[in-house]
């Protein structure tokens, strides 16, 4: 079972009933989440232990929680985590409970890679004539040095990293 915290513009889009926050049964922990309006509209997704984001399809926004997953088994897979550690952290996301966001860094981090993800969407645009490569910019984003990991691993893919080979599960 995961939290997804939301945006409430992303609240006003789905219409889950909201629970109280609590703790994820994950390693990569709770989730928060916001709606990008790009055409077509994307998520942007942020593990709250590790920054990692993950961009996905909006619609249907009502099965964002239980089709977030499979595009985060993908990313996991991008970024070359092993296939036992996938495993799990997809087997545990076997429920998904919907709350309000409740932590303003992670908000802020929601902020910045909103606008980080717009240029390199254009940049993916630019380059391969091909705009909707969400999976490569999320692997870009996860590259970008954050401000509340600069006294750990700077970079959520470093995060990740760090969190998988430590054996946390």
């Amino acid at each position: 079972m995961f939290h997804l915290h939301s945006t409430k513009k992303l609240l006003d889009r789905i219409k889950p009933e909201i629970c109280i926050a609590g703790e994820s049964d994950t390693a990569l922990g709770n989730w928060y989440a916001t709606a990008l309006f790009w055409k077509p509209q994307v998520a942007l997704l942020v593990s709250e232990k590790t920054l990692l984001p993950v961009l996905m399809p909006l619609a249907p926004a009502a099965t964002l929680g239980r089709r977030l997953p499979g595009q985060l088994g993908a990313v996991l897979k991008e970024h070359g985590i092993p296939a036992d550690f996938i495993a799990q952290e997809l087997w545990r996301m076997n429920e998904v409970r919907y709350a309000k966001t409740a932590n303003r860094s992670v908000v802020g981090i929601l902020n910045e890679f909103s606008r980080q993800a717009e240029f390199w969407l254009a940049a993916y645009a630019y380059e391969k004539g091909d705009d909707d490569d969400l999976l490569a910019i999320s692997a870009k984003l996860a590259e970008t040095p954050c401000g509340p990991l600069y006294s750990t691993h700077l970079s959520p893919d470093k995060a990740l990293q760090y969190l998988v080979s430590s054996g946390a599960q």
